[in-house]
Formats: C-alpha cells, sequence, structure tokens
C-alpha cells in the first residue's frame, strides 16, 4: 500500500471510513501526527502552540519525561487486568486525599461515562427520579446529558430539549432545566417537584463562572429539600486547584466526578462520594434492589493509572498552580489589551486555568447571554490564529505548564494578526 504522506491523503481516507470524516471531536481537517511539551505537528509538517491539549487531559503538556517514565515502568508489568491492581489502588488513596467530598471512588474509562453513574447512583441513594440540570452545561453523552446542552431554539424552562436523536421522550420527561447562576428558579423548581434526586452543575460552566455565593447557593438548597448535589469536575478537577472546584470555591457536594487529569491523558474517569453513598456499589451491604451495577474491561487500568499518579504528583509540587495561572493571567491580559487597542468589545470568560472570549460588551453569565454579537469575528479570530500556529478549541483555551516564554511570544504576534483580521 501507498504510504500517506500528506494530511489531505489522511484527510480523504478519513472520510471513507468515518462518520464525518472524522471522530467526533474536533475539527476533522486538520490530522495531527505528533505532540512535544507545549507544541503538535499535523501530518504536512506545521508545528502549533498547543492550547488544546487534547481537551484538557495533557497539564502538564506532551510527553512529560517523568510520566513517561511511570508508564514504561509499568507496561512490562501488565497493560490491564480487569481485576484490581496497585497502581489503581494508589491513585483512589490520591484521589481521596486531595478531593474534600470522597471517601471512596469507582474507576471508569470516560468522564461522560462517570457523569451517567453519579445521575444512576444519586437516584438509587435517593429513590427519587428527577435530575435538575442546567441549560448549556455539559455532562457527557449519556441521554440525561444531552438535555438543553446546546438548545438552538429558546423554551420556556424547565422544560429539557434533546440535542440528540434517539433519545426517548420519558427521559426528557425526567429532566428539568434551569439557567445558570439563578438560584430563585432553582428554588422554585424544587419546591414545585418533590421527586429530584439531584442537581447536577460544573462548578465553571464550560467557561461561565459561578457567581459569588452562586454555589453556596446551591449547596443550602440541596440541604433544604433533601436533594444530592454533583460537581461534575471532569474538567475543573486538579485544573482550577489541586483539590479542583471544591478546594477553589469551598463548597463541597455529595458527589462528584473526575476525569482528563486524573488519566495523565489516558482514558481513566472516576465517581467519588462519601462512603454511604458509595455503599450502593457493594451489593453485599443494600441488596439486590439497591444495588448500582458497575463494571467496565479498562476500569482501573493500571497504565492510565500509573500516568495519572505521576501527573498529580508533579501538580501537587510548590507553585505549579501559582505559574499555570500567571501564564493563564498573561494569556487572558495580551488578548484584551490588543481587543481594546482596537476598540473590538469583548468579554474574558472563565478562570486563568480555562477562558475564551465573547465578541460582546454584554455581561456574560449564562448559556444564553454568553455568545457573540457577531458569530463571524470569532470565526475569522481563530482561523487566523490557526493560521498562525495556535491550536486551540473554537470556544475554548487551555493554558498548560509546559508554555514557555516563546510560546507566549509567538502567541502574541497571532493574537495580534487575529486582532487585525476583524478590526480590517
Amino acid at each position: 500500500m501507498q504510504k500517506l504522506t500528506s494530511q489531505a491523503d489522511w484527510i480523504a481516507r478519513a472520510r471513507t471510513v468515518l462518520p464525518a470524516g472524522g471522530f467526533g471531536n474536533f475539527d476533522p481537517g486538520i490530522v495531527i501526527a505528533r505532540g512535544e511539551g507545549s507544541r503538535v505537528w499535523d501530518e504536512d509538517g506545521n508545528e502549533y502552540v498547543d492550547y488544546l491539549i487534547g481537551s484538557g487531559p495533557m497539564l502538564l503538556g506532551h510527553g512529560h519525561p517523568e510520566v513517561i517514565e511511570a508508564v514504561l515502568e509499568q507496561l512490562p508489568k501488565g497493560m490491564t487486568f480487569f481485576a484490581n491492581n496497585a497502581k489503581g489502588i494508589e491513585l483512589a488513596e490520591a484521589i481521596v486525599e486531595a478531593v474534600p467530598c470522597c471517601e471512596q471512588v469507582r474507576f471508569v474509562a470516560s468522564g461522560g461515562e462517570a457523569d451517567m453513574y453519579a445521575i444512576r447512583l444519586a437516584r438509587a441513594y435517593t429513590g427519587r427520579d428527577k435530575v435538575l440540570k442546567f441549560e448549556g452545561g455539559y455532562h457527557g453523552m449519556s441521554a440525561e446529558a444531552q438535555m438543553s446542552l446546546a438548545p438552538e431554539v429558546r423554551i420556556n424552562f424547565p422544560q429539557a430539549i434533546p440535542d440528540s436523536a434517539g433519545i426517548p421522550q420519558g427521559v426528557a420527561d425526567q429532566m428539568l432545566i434551569a439557567p445558570f447562576n439563578d438560584l430563585t428558579a432553582v428554588e422554585a423548581l424544587l419546591a414545585e417537584n418533590k421527586d429530584v434526586a439531584a442537581i447536577i452543575v460544573e462548578p465553571l460552566q464550560r467557561i461561565i463562572p459561578a457567581l459569588p455565593g452562586y454555589l453556596q447557593g446551591l449547596r443550602d438548597l440541596c440541604d433544604k429539600y433533601s436533594v444530592l448535589l454533583i460537581f461534575d469536575e471532569i474538567v475543573t478537577g486538579f485544573r482550577l486547584a489541586y483539590g479542583g472546584a471544591q478546594e477553589r470555591y469551598g463548597v463541597t457536594p455529595d458527589i462528584c466526578t473526575l476525569g482528563k487529569i486524573i488519566g495523565g491523558g489516558f482514558p481513566l474517569a472516576a465517581i467519588g462520594a462519601n462512603t454511604e453513598i458509595m455503599q450502593h456499589f457493594d451489593k453485599s451491604i443494600v441488596g439486590a434492589n439497591k444495588w448500582l451495577m458497575q463494571l467496565g474491561t479498562l476500569s482501573g487500568n493500571p497504565i492510565a493509572a500509573a500516568a495519572g499518579l505521576k501527573t498529580m504528583d508533579i501538580l501537587r509540587r510548590e507553585g505549579s498552580y501559582d505559574r499555570l495561572r500567571a501564564i493563564g493571567k498573561e494569556l487572558q491580559d495580551m488578548q484584551s489589551e490588543e481587543l481594546s487597542k482596537a476598540d473590538i468589545p469583548h468579554q474574558i470568560c472563565g478562570d486563568e486555568t480555562l477562558f475564551d472570549i465573547f465578541f460582546t460588551a454584554s455581561v456574560c453569565r449564562d448559556y444564553r447571554t454568553a455568545k457573540h454579537d457577531d458569530p463571524k469575528r470569532n470565526e475569522a479570530y481563530n482561523a487566523t490564529l490557526r493560521h498562525h500556529g495556535i491550536f486551540k478549541s473554537p470556544g475554548k483555551l487551555y493554558p498548560s505548564l509546559a508554555i514557555s516564554a516563546m510560546d507566549l511570544e509567538l502567541t502574541k504576534i497571532a493574537v495580534q494578526a487575529a486582532v487585525r483580521s476583524i478590526h480590517a
């Protein structure tokens, strides 16, 4: 078979064997060949500063030597067992030590899987069926999660709109949708619906920060109405702080989900809660009727656990999060300064460790207000960044600890070009 040498060849081949020509994750018009440190290269050899970082897990950058060493140490000992292993147990211990709500954890292979089980766990524990989620909140690909993630039509709350085909109406009937950052709306729904098992929320919803007191307000309402609070920390866990959003904001949920960083770049995620809630995974304690069945071929995979453990060890080192925030702050400031000089209305939305720009003068506080006044500006801005060697999502920028002073200089040059492209 003839060796493929160009990116165009790979794209053509992908269109033959992959629906929509891709994996369903990112722009199929680019095929990444390799990554090293803060950079990635496509199949044509074009080099980019990487602010996508695998959608979050590569917080240390690609191919960190200590993580590679940990993986290579584990590889000859076995790649997977479908059984308990020491690395998985050590990782569970490290998570329990770090994350306030976790007394026990159960491993799965993906964040979406973790969120699905978290919802099911809340239902098992409370004996109730309904779940409250927020419009625009992302919790994976389960039927419950695919409700009002990105609705194109605005309808009255709390009606849920499926984001995907193939979801029965009965699932939508068990979901209540509320606007993010609106405690009054949440309390009204809880007062009217006595069969709510849980509220599931991203503490940082995509890149929209919670208003001061909002997360504590959710905690208080959950206590008042005997509802479980689930923090989806797939993105924020070990990113906003070592203890995640729970440490950063000082609010402890009943259940949390973790992913991305805890696998060190390999497929691994987890559900965590106190022992009383987690005992629903133990049939010998709760009995057959209350038992939550959960298993997975790669759950607790030792390669992923070894990579996650070493990643977490590096993040615990003094100054890691200060440096990550300093990098993020510099990236925020350079973009805001250039856009302000060009008199382009914008909002920097998010946290220093995860953010992006909305081209609007309006405050972004929920799904309906966090939008571009002119989406074409965002398209042009991101296209120019890509053309000048910046690799990022169209709606999110992930700083990493691998970013260097040279990377920041190159980014500034790309930002200046991107501002010119929308100011012309």
